[in-house]
């Protein structure tokens, strides 16, 4: 049994300013929410059709109707949290950051958050517009590497001026990556989907890098910018892990 004033809140959730109001998240799916709770995050609720869900687990039985109507999937995946949003941490740590400029696709920024926990990158740093990672449709792209990445949002040209570690700013001038020894501890930036980089923050970069096209087709203009970071984390890898 759910009642209507849960209904009433779990569905705001999927609003950027009643998740901000609340301080919660919905998660939704078996994998996901199982991340979740190995690393620690205790449910606010959780909801399930199936007693199955439930196994190991305290949470409420509903209907699978009950359950489509908090659910923001198309078909509800049987199982649904709701979380609270951690606050804010400023880690300061030596090791390979990620810097997101103005990034707005949710799948995109769902996408980067599990490519830097496949790399081991425990730090993601996200300017003020860009998406926010608590968007549902974000949650479910990260596939549960939320659970392993911390977010944070913050003026970037501030944190990139303190910044003690080499800046590497990925922009189609750039050196080609595949011929640079990349540093262990860095920190990388990746821009807009449509716009790059801003000027502003380009300011504050150290090292412009590039993935250089071998296709000779014009029609691929540029990649994308999960792709990007995928490829430009692997050679942050590679090349200092030996």
């Amino acid at each position: 049994m759910i009642s209507k004033n849960e209904i009433k809140l779990i569905t705001s959730l999927q609003q950027k300013k009643y998740r901000l109001q609340h301080r919660l998240f919905v998660a939704e799916g078996q994998k996901i929410i199982q991340d979740f709770m190995q690393s620690g995050w205790i449910p606010k609720f959780l909801f399930a059709s199936e007693e199955a869900f439930l196994t190991q687990t305290e949470g409420r039985l509903i209907s699978e109707k009950e359950l489509q109507k908090i659910s923001s999937l198309k078909n509800q995946s049987g199982i649904l949290a709701v979380f609270e949003i951690p606050e804010a941490e400023k880690n300061t740590s030596n090791d390979l950051t990620v810097v997101l400029d103005a990034v707005r696709d949710p799948g995109n920024l769902g996408t980067i958050i599990r490519m830097c926990d496949w790399f081991g990158v425990k730090r993601l740093i996200c300017s003020e517009d860009t998406v926010d990672c608590y968007n549902p449709k974000v949650i479910q792209a990260t596939m549960g590497s939320i659970a392993r990445v911390e977010v944070t949002y913050q003026d970037i040209e501030v944190f990139l001026k303190e910044a003690s570690l080499p800046v590497y700013a990925a922009v189609m001038e750039g050196e080609n990556v595949y011929n640079q020894t990349l540093p262990q501890a860095a920190v990388l930036v990746m821009g807009n989907e449509g716009n790059g980089i801003s000027e502003k923050i380009l300011q504050q970069v150290t090292h412009h890098i590039t993935i250089p096209q071998f296709g000779k087709g014009e029609h691929a203009e540029s990649l994308n910018v999960s792709t990007a970071t995928a490829i430009l984390l692997s050679e942050f890898r590679r090349t200092t892990e030996k």
